[in-house]
């Protein structure tokens, strides 16, 4: 099958669709603006993920499941940093440090994690290779394609939402002047309390974003709970240069004259009427 195209034109939905009717192997590569990403496919069904140029060796995703320490993810990268993700598997298992499953449901949730970060692209290139397959030595699994296309569907339905609310991440927050209103009191998840601290009208919320590693979507879904709780209101950023009005850009564009004249035409259509 060879597909190829445009994100504009096909839907990361539509591409998955196709793989998992086809049946196909192979791999995925798709090339976002400032991202992009790897998935391979057996028989239609998810094998392995690797997003952009992060660390996707076992022992990283292991770490970032909270299946092992700092220390021991430090200790295994010293000692153990020469074996293959399958060689590693298997020393954990064999010493008990954890078991197959422990394994297997950490790189399930991985995979799919890097597969869901891309339902919301819609800028980008993407080219399907029989040919390609997983890299040499990497612990593959099989995951059926439904849910995660249903759960797909279901979080760009939300991203479309969220970008009307949202239209630009390049706006500020600001916490509402409320008499008596205690942030303390307020029941916030975790990831709402890293976004809140970050909350003041000198950062925009793509820099917030940036600064507590969430996507676009994550950041758009907890600052719109927050508008709707009505704990924060959307700021120009301060420093940002001020919107000119229109009769401002006439002034800057042209000379005071034609201003002038402009005006008195309006005027003048005004008390036509």
């Amino acid at each position: 099958m060879a597909l190829k195209g445009n994100l504009r034109d096909f839907t990361i939905t539509q591409i998955l669709n196709l793989i998992n009717l086809a049946q196909k192997s192979g791999t995925l590569v798709v090339e976002g603006p400032n991202e992009a990403a790897k998935i391979y496919f057996r028989e239609g069904k998810l094998a392995y993920a690797q997003f952009g140029q992060d660390d996707n060796s076992l022992a990283a995703i292991l770490y970032r499941a909270n299946k092992i320490s700092s220390a021991q993810h430090r200790a295994i990268k010293t000692r153990a940093g020469q074996m293959s993700d399958k060689e590693l598997g298997l020393l954990l298992i064999n010493a008990n440090y954890m078991s197959q499953q422990d394994i297997l449901n950490s790189l399930q949730s991985h995979f799919i994690s890097v597969l869901n970060h891309m339902f919301t692209w819609v800028e980008g290139f993407f080219r399907f290779d029989t040919e390609a397959a997983p890299p040499d030595g990497k612990i593959t699994v099989r995951i059926s394609l439904e849910n995660i296309i249903m759960e797909g569907s279901r979080r760009l339905r939300e991203w479309e939402q969220l970008q009307d609310e949202i239209p630009s991440l390049d706006m500020a927050l600001k916490f509402v002047d409320r008499p008596g209103a205690n942030l303390r009191s307020v029941n916030l998840s975790v990831e709402e309390w890293r976004v809140a601290s970050f909350i003041n009208p000198k950062n925009t919320m793509r820099q917030i974003a940036r600064a507590t590693k969430m996507n676009d979507l994550e950041i758009r879904r907890i600052v719109y709970g927050m508008l709707q709780a009505g704990l924060v209101e959307i700021v120009r950023p301060e420093g940002a240069p001020p919107i000119k009005s229109f009769t401002q850009r006439v002034v800057e564009e042209g000379n005071k004259e034609e201003h002038t004249s402009l005006i008195k035409r309006i005027i003048s259509r005004i008390r036509s009427i």
